[in-house]
């Protein structure tokens, strides 16, 4: 099954998608995620490749890729046959399972700040 099908029911009835999920929690926009799946399904690829894997303009794919970095989802690396000029990188996944570890410790976070909240606006006059 694709990834971007997988859908859990929230409690209200409403199913809602990883990738809706991961935008809520992270702020991940569609391109983003496309670039993570790119990644982690396609093996390190510089930005150019993934410009021209998604069809996308390379300012995207920088938005995406320095968005993913800081969420802690992919790595960066300098590409050792960049010659002269500017740096040429490479960006990879991080390990999916530590990726999963990752979200599970982070959704559990977000749950317990929600739930600390809901428990000071109850106990409030």
């Amino acid at each position: 099954m694709e990834v971007q099908k997988l859908k859990v029911r929230l409690p209200s009835g409403k199913e809602v998608g990883l990738v809706e999920a991961l935008g809520f929690c992270y702020d991940v926009s569609d391109t983003d995620f496309q670039v993570l799946l790119t990644l982690t399904s396609g093996g390190p690829k510089t930005e150019d490749e993934l410009s021209a894997s998604l069809k996308l303009s390379k300012a995207s794919v920088n938005r995406s890729v320095n968005k993913l970095i800081s969420i802690g989802f992919i790595e960066r690396a300098k590409d050792q046959n960049s010659k002269g000029g500017r740096p040429r990188y490479i960006y990879k996944s991080i390990d999916p399972e530590l990726m999963v570890s990752k979200i599970g410790k982070d959704f559990e976070y977000c749950a317990k700040l929600f739930g600390d909240l809901a428990h000071v606006e109850i106990k409030s006059p």
